[in-house]
């Protein structure tokens, strides 16, 4: 692992190779990765830390994001309504974009890295603009809502949910030249979000926790299914496609991840989350700490204000429980907005084969459910709550942070803890891996830690051991 100094990160991002060299950037194999400290934005180099660029922006800065290709990274500034976008092969060239009166609220790339779309304040309006030909496209009635936009994942098409006369509706848009291809109104009482298949086939609309309901639309808008597994209650929590585009996981206010299929759209399996296991076929491991006096002899060297007495240290590990396993549940207040029951997040692995859900009342816990099998392959419970976790983009690996110094990573061989060195107490509160998986940025509240994985026979290894602390 490499240790940054510190920095106030308000966002990070790690981007891969550029398509084509640049005469700006040392290397072809370049990686690099870009991190804000207040109106500061600063380009490393991933494998060496050298700073490439750094640009200083209008005001204090509250998003970045790399465009498709690499070649660009846009700032926003929500505060003063101003985005301004810098590029990594001409580091003199510059773009600001200035929303005026309309304010901003929040701005994002299009797939071909060429077309900013920023989103007004009230959500009156979104503004296409584009680097290429300096033109401005206007798209009105955008609905404000958690998942408003989704793009294909070639790139040609954009969704976007709307709200006209007090009606949800949904529009598809061609990215290439912005023109309207769709637009269709949606039987839901409060639209929430809409997401495509990966395959770009089909869209999934979701409506209010209040009514449980996902509708699944064609290209063309036609509707394909409607589904609702219960009335009368809190519904919809959360959805993923699966990357194969055969599967679609609901997770539900009741506790509950339901898979519906490609075929017929129709509920497969449920899965359920109980606060006792007792199949003793599901392998549980329960992370342990234990407290250890060592000596100064006992370490390599002293650490920075080390006194000449003993010092007492804690080790963490997996530990395989025996069923039946009973897990630290919470009580949800139900009288309050947002109760935390259902599952809050869910995931699946880059090969389809695995799905990883963390039910918000067991929040100790992640669950990895089999896809090929339907059945639960394993649950992990931590010490402190799951704040989130992540699939590694090549290969079944997930993971996962819980706001604490350590970094833990499940894989079918096994999982194991990882402390992240540096001073002080390092806060993971988020997590982000670069495409390749052989590294990942850890961010806490004024640091960033590069974590760069060994290869795949070592962590097997490692993970055989069911422990390991490095």
């Amino acid at each position: 692992m490499v240790y940054l100094s510190p920095v106030y990160v308000a966002d990070m991002c790690i981007l891969p190779r550029p398509r084509s060299p640049s005469p700006h950037l040392p290397a072809s194999e370049l990686r690099a990765q870009a991190s804000c400290v207040q109106y500061r934005l600063v380009v490393r180099d991933v494998n060496t830390l050298q700073i490439l660029q750094l640009y200083t922006c209008l005001d204090q800065i509250q998003h970045i994001e790399w465009s498709a290709d690499s070649l660009f990274i846009l700032c926003a500034m929500y505060k003063r309504g101003l985005v301004q976008v810098w590029s990594l092969e001409q580091p003199e060239w510059h773009c600001k974009i200035d929303e005026g009166s309309a304010g901003l609220v929040a701005s994002c790339w299009s797939p071909d890295g060429r077309h900013i779309l920023n989103t007004t304040e009230f959500h009156l309006r979104i503004t296409v603009w584009s680097l290429c030909t300096k033109s401005v496209s206007y798209i009105k009635y955008p609905k404000a809502c958690p998942q408003g936009i989704t793009f294909t994942r070639d790139g040609r098409y954009m969704a976007l949910a709307e709200r006209r006369d007090c009606k949800d509706y949904v529009s598809i848009f061609v990215c290439s030249d912005w023109q309207l291809l769709r637009h269709f109104d949606t039987d839901t009482q409060d639209l929430t979000g809409i997401e495509w298949a990966p395959n770009g086939c089909v869209l999934a609309v979701w409506d209010t926790c209040l009514e449980y309901k996902i509708l699944l639309y064609s290209l063309d808008g036609r509707l394909l299914s409607a589904y609702s597994a219960y009335e009368w209650s809190l519904g919809i929590k959360s959805v993923a496609w699966s990357p194969s585009s055969q599967f679609l996981a609901v997770g539900s206010y009741d506790g509950k991840v339901r898979i519906l299929n490609h075929v017929t759209w129709k509920m497969i399996t449920e899965f359920g989350h109980p606060a006792t296991i007792n199949n003793p076929k599901i392998v549980v491991y329960k992370e342990a700490e234990k407290s250890l006096q060592l000596g100064l002899g006992c370490l390599s060297f002293p650490p920075p204000g080390a006194g000449a007495g003993p010092l007492l240290s804690s080790e963490s590990k997996y530990e395989i429980a025996s069923v039946p396993v009973s897990l630290q549940t919470l009580k949800p207040v139900t009288d309050r907005a947002n109760p935390k029951i259902g599952i809050g997040m869910l995931a699946f692995s880059p090969d389809s084969y695995f799905l990883a859900t963390r039910n918000d009342n067991i929040p100790n816990a992640v669950w990895v459910w089999d896809i090929q099998k339907l059945r639960l392959f394993a649950v992990l419970e931590q010490l402190s709550p799951v704040r989130t976790f992540q699939w590694d983009p090549q290969q079944p690996r997930l993971a996962i942070c819980t706001g604490g110094s350590r970094l833990y990573l499940w894989s079918p061989a096994g999982c194991m803890s990882v402390q992240v060195p540096g001073e002080g107490d390092f806060a993971v509160l988020s997590l982000c891996w670069h495409l390749s998986g052989d590294s990942m940025a850890l961010l806490s509240k004024d640091h960033v830690c590069l974590c760069f994985l060994e290869t795949e026979a070592a962590v097997s290894t490692a993970c055989r051991q069911l422990g390991g602390h490095t």
